[in-house]
């Protein structure tokens, strides 16, 4: 494509993007109210039984299947899902749509809905200092890290909120309140699993997801800063899985096409890149509630093996759209569920009475 041709139209994507912008309020809670959300929807009891914890222990973390879902994990604690929905105004519409997908398949609803007004996600606009805030205040009070799913723009929110846990400016990372949405004037929180004092920058997640990140949203002010440093994943995160289709202006870096699109480690961190097909929607591929009434497609997503070129099945009936976005991410938030409890589970028993 010709500087010609493709000048004007990135300006005209940067132009839809703008025109549909929203940044719904995050309306904060008063601090009584605060405090009374985080004792009843946060700091929920620890009710699992000896017998209850030893059947999650002897889970297998990469085949966790439905009956599991429906017995051993069932009413089990669950990390909380911090979705980032992009810039286009009906897209938080969609984060809702896939979260829906998540507690259809089993997972908590409590855990994918925000604990003081019930939203489904939050805005790619906030600042990445405070999302990045929220995670160690979820870690200390609920004792397993929360998992981020990003679109578009928040997909690259979710990548600079890695980066903000790893290196934020001055070295040292201010711990935010989700309810009230300010900081708390500390630096440091409590390791619910060994007691001891920690300070909040350097606390990784166990699993992140981004959706359709880069193209022409880089065009955007509030994401000029990621210009060179979208697709480096630094420790902060234990799996990471970039999903970015063909075809996509919106976001991807070269339509779509090429190695541009592939994340990397800059550490430890487990990177896969998975490409899903040029006939996705950059905007409906977390639509997935469909599938939760569909029988074949509900089986073939329990056995679904994960790989970074999916194919879509040709045997299944019904309507099967984005089955390869939802199957490859139901994977990974299951895994990810059992090795959170296993942790937590493992860390309460060394502890004297199990606290």
């Amino acid at each position: 494509m010709t500087a010609k041709i493709f000048l004007p139209t990135l300006w005209l994507g940067v132009a839809l993007l703008a025109a549909g912008c929203a940044r719904p309020s995050l309306h904060p809670l008063k601090p009584a109210q605060a405090a009374e959300v985080e004792r009843t929807a946060v700091k929920l009891p620890y009710r699992l039984t000896s017998d209850v914890e030893n059947r999650i222990l002897a889970l297998n973390p990469k085949d966790v299947s439905d009956d599991d879902v429906r017995g051993a994990l069932k009413d089990s604690p669950a990390p909380r899902l911090i979705t980032i929905h992009g810039g286009i105004s009906p897209v938080h519409l969609i984060a809702r749509a896939f979260s829906e997908f998540l507690v259809g398949m089993g997972y908590p609803e409590h855990a994918v809905k925000h604990p003081g007004n019930g939203a489904y996600s939050i805005s790619c606009y906030e600042d990445a200092m405070l999302i990045a805030g929220v995670i160690p205040w979820y870690y200390e009070r609920e004792g397993m890290r929360p998992m981020i799913f990003g679109q578009s723009q928040g997909g690259m929110q979710a990548v600079k909120v890695l980066q903000r846990l790893a290196s934020p400016p001055g070295g040292q990372l201010e711990v935010f309140s989700p309810l009230t949405w300010k900081p708390e004037g500390r630096t440091e929180i409590t390791d619910p699993l060994t007691g001891k004092t920690r300070p909040a920058a350097g606390i990784s997640v166990p699993y992140v997801a981004s959706l359709c990140a880069g193209g022409v949203t880089r065009a955007l002010p509030n994401q000029w800063e990621m210009i060179g440093k979208l697709r480096a994943i630094p420790n902060t995160v234990d799996e990471f899985t970039g999903f970015y289709l063909g075809l996509d202006l919106l976001g991807g870096d070269n339509f779509g096409f090429g190695r541009s699109n592939r994340y990397h480690s800059t550490g430890s961190a487990t990177v896969r890149n998975v490409e899903l097909p040029a006939s996705y929607s950059h905007i409906f591929a977390p639509k997935l509630t469909h599938l939760l009434h569909n029988k074949q497609a509900l089986d073939w997503m329990n056995h679904y093996v994960q790989t970074d070129k999916p194919q879509h099945p040709v045997k299944l009936s019904g309507d099967t759209r984005n089955i390869l976005f939802g199957a490859d991410v139901w994977q990974s938030v299951k895994k990810h569920w059992v090795l959170e409890l296993q942790r937590l589970i493992r860390a309460r028993r060394a502890q004297p009475h199990g606290h």
